[in-house]
């Protein structure tokens, strides 16, 4: 008898629609497999026959083969060890529920027949979903994350005896996905108002995330770096629905998602050693997994110590950073993960960490100066949109808490001027103003005439490329909106120019 199950094969973080196809007939006993399936599906066989036998079904002594179709598409993981095993139950008369073409199967399964939770549940059953598989049978250690998923009905087991009992109605089954609030109160342990002083830096810090800017900080040790970069996550905006339905789809692909936390509801803050591998920073290996720079999306990427990392691990940066997404390909094939971060480099301006500033201590050459800047390209200078200066705090701000202000005082404002572009944007597809195209800018970014004269003679004098040309436009966009102006002033403007200067300063040094 032939049979025919729903499944689906995953693709980075998109998902196939997969048909299984089971047919039982005379001949030697034993499986095969086709429909260009790899290792961890062949291996499935054995785990598939004793589960059945150790669900107390004696398993059948006939050939079977197993396609997976469509044959074209390369197909990997052990979430097919269900549907195979289901689609052989049904061919051999075990199951009695009749087609089964709105309800898919995902799972893998153990020798004793229990379901073990896979990687990638949330976007298989996402890609399901898109082609009308009305209900999914799932792991019970999958439940949980598929909370989020709308209009299906998710059926999870402990057991393929279970599954079994309730395919054959001798089971009833109560939905057990809690509601999801993301409207509860948020609870950070750290704060900005933690931070004296750095006045300046908080201003460029609020200016970043209204306007979703990357910023390097380049300063002395224990000038705050680091605690200003581990906080800035706290003032961005609460993710929406659709973000955290596509930061959960990124942690679930990489097998990150836990019990404690099934969802991802707040914003990633990412924080990489620099030692990190250009894969383990952009993704790849032999199973195409995203890395750092994905599963930092929608929020925050950390880099310490910039000029620390391999230069090729900054050097692959470059493309994510502008296209805000990373396509990796192998032998094994092609893949694209989103990459929309906002990047926070911090680094010493060498290798002491004292150069510039007026205390004698640095101990560097002007040759060790350079050498250690020179490890960050200048194309990747000019891909990050803020430039800040950290001084050392003085001693009479130290204990001076008056004047901070708190992460919550912070997101106010900037999330109003994220409103502005969300309207402004709602026809465009982008969410912020670092996301303008060329012609959006020209659209979107009309200046005084003070402004764009100040703006020409930067770019003269400075010697600007045309990258950072945008980028200040950019940034004088999102300080007009941070202080509700429809036009970009020339305030606006020499504000900007102010965090692009550092380049030249150190990096231009004879």
């Amino acid at each position: 008898m032939l049979s025919r199950i729903n499944s689906c094969t995953l693709l980075g973080l998109n998902g196939q629609l997969t048909k299984v196809e089971i047919d039982l007939y005379n001949g030697i006993p034993g499986i095969t497999v086709v429909g260009l399936a790899d290792m961890s599906v062949k291996e499935s066989k054995d785990r598939i026959r004793s589960a059945i036998k150790n669900s107390g079904i004696e398993f059948p002594d006939d050939r079977i083969t197993v396609n997976l179709a469509p044959a074209s598409i390369k197909k990997a993981g052990s979430h097919y060890d269900m549907p195979i095993a289901v689609g052989i139950l049904q061919a051999m008369g075990a199951i009695n529920q009749i087609p089964l073409d709105n309800m898919a199967f995902i799972g893998e399964l153990s020798l004793n027949g229990n379901l073990n939770p896979i990687r990638g549940a949330l976007p298989l059953a996402l890609e399901l979903r898109k082609n009308n598989i009305k209900e999914i049978i799932v792991p019970k250690g999958n439940l949980m994350e598929l909370a989020m998923v709308k209009d299906m009905k998710v059926y999870a087991f402990n057991t393929l005896h279970e599954v079994i009992r309730f395919l054959n109605g001798e089971l009833d089954y109560k939905d057990e996905r809690p509601l999801i609030d993301l409207d509860k109160p948020r609870i950070y342990d750290v704060d900005f108002n933690e931070v004296c002083g750095q006045e300046y830096v908080k201003r460029a810090m609020e200016i970043g995330a209204a306007g979703g800017h990357n910023i390097m900080m380049i300063g002395p040790p224990g000038a705050g770096k680091s605690m200003m970069a581990k906080r800035f996550s706290t003032i961005l905006p609460r993710p929406t629905y659709e973000e955290c339905l596509e930061i959960t789809k990124i942690y679930s692909v990489a097998g990150l998602l836990s019990d404690e936390s099934p969802i991802m509801m707040e914003r990633p803050f990412r924080a990489p050693h620099h030692t990190i591998s250009n894969v383990g920073l952009v993704g790849g290996g032999s199973n195409l997994r995203p890395g750092e720079v994905s599963l930092a999306h929608y929020g925050v990427l950390f880099l310490d110590e910039f000029p620390e990392f391999k230069k090729s691990a900054i050097d692959v940066l470059r493309q994510p950073i502008e296209d805000e997404i990373i396509t990796i390909s192998r032998a094994s094939g092609t893949v694209t993960y989103p990459a929309s971060v906002n990047l926070i480099l911090a680094l010493n301006p060498c290798k002491c960490g004292y150069f510039g500033v007026d205390n004698g201590k640095c101990s560097c050459t002007p040759n060790e100066v350079r050498k250690y800047l020179s490890k960050v390209s200048g194309p990747i200078l000019d891909r990050v949109d803020m430039h800040i200066q950290i001084y050392p705090v003085e001693y009479d701000e130290l204990n001076d808490y008056s004047k901070n202000k708190s992460s919550s005082d912070m997101r106010v404002n900037i999330e109003k001027a994220r409103q502005i572009q969300l309207k402004r944007y709602k026809n465009h597809n982008i969410l912020y103003n670092s996301q303008l195209s060329t012609k959006l800018m020209d659209k979107y970014c009309n200046m005084e005439d003070d402004a764009k004269y100040l703006l020409k003679n930067a770019f003269d004098k400075l010697g600007f490329s045309a990258r950072a040309y945008t980028k200040l436009v950019k940034l004088g966009r999102t300080i007009a909106d941070l202080d509700d102006e429809e036009i970009i002033l020339s305030s606006h403007v020499a504000e900007a120019i102010q965090y692009r200067k550092l380049d030249k300063n150190y990096w231009n040094m004879n």
